[in-house]
């Protein structure tokens, strides 16, 4: 059984897909990540802009480390710490959902400070249900055994307070430096999957996502780490 959103299937991490980012190579990235991993837990971070495929390329790097050293690896993601639809709404914010103010920035830092600091028990993350259009708590297990725990966010390197507290929870950041036309053709046909017609899907790519990507892009020179897309 696959549950949405996990990074699991029946117990085991997916088979990883054809990589998005060649440049390093996908191996020389697990021998990284599993050096990181030696003196204790480490918090690895995957950043990059709408579309750039971070969720994918969080799992083909789970797989691929739990394929070396099973039980090392889980990853979590930033999207749990959506603010909920009906506040989002309340907000005036729904059409600017996936912006840096429709996230409860405090409470990602907290779960940062819990993953580091709580490494004898479980800390349980929270999910993004994409069917629910909603966070459901309590969905992601940190147990004691992960020694890496693969973050995965749009917004881990902005400066922005209290954001800029989040590069420092972190024992490094990866940014994704996605091609400019793939990135916006995947978010566009993520909208359409979700019910978008393909017109409203592009003008929601190309404008309010386009100002966030723009936002995170500059946060790029604050990376330990650029990966390139195979074009």
């Amino acid at each position: 059984m696959t549950l949405a959103g996990s990074n699991r299937i029946d117990g085991k991490a997916r088979p990883p897909r054809t990589p998005l980012y060649g440049h390093p190579p996908l191996d020389a990235l697990v021998e990284r990540a599993l050096r990181l991993s030696v003196t204790g837990r480490t918090l690895l971070g995957i950043v990059g802009e709408p579309g750039a495929g971070k969720s994918t390329f969080a799992e083909q790097l789970l797989a691929q480390v739990e394929h070396r050293q099973p039980g090392l690896a889980v990853s979590v993601s930033m999207d749990g710490f959506h603010l909920a639809q009906k506040v989002i709404a309340a907000r005036g914010l729904t059409a600017s959902k996936g912006t840096i103010e429709t996230f409860d920035a405090d409470g990602f830092l907290a779960f940062l400070r819990r993953t580091r600091a709580e490494t004898d028990g479980t800390v349980w993350w929270p999910e993004f249900n994409r069917d629910l259009e909603d966070a459901v708590a309590g969905a992601i297990e940190v147990a004691a055994h992960h020694r890496l725990v693969i973050v995965d966010g749009n917004f881990l390197l902005s400066t922005r307070d209290p954001w800029g507290q989040v590069k420092s929870l972190l024992d490094e950041t990866w940014f994704l430096d996605a091609l400019p036309e793939p990135r916006r053709e995947r978010l566009t046909s993520r909208y359409i999957s979700y019910g978008f017609t393909h017109q409203t899907a592009r003008a929601k790519a190309l404008g309010v996502d386009e100002s966030t990507s723009a936002l995170i892009r500059s946060t790029a020179p604050r990376a330990d780490l650029v990966l390139s897309e195979l074009g």
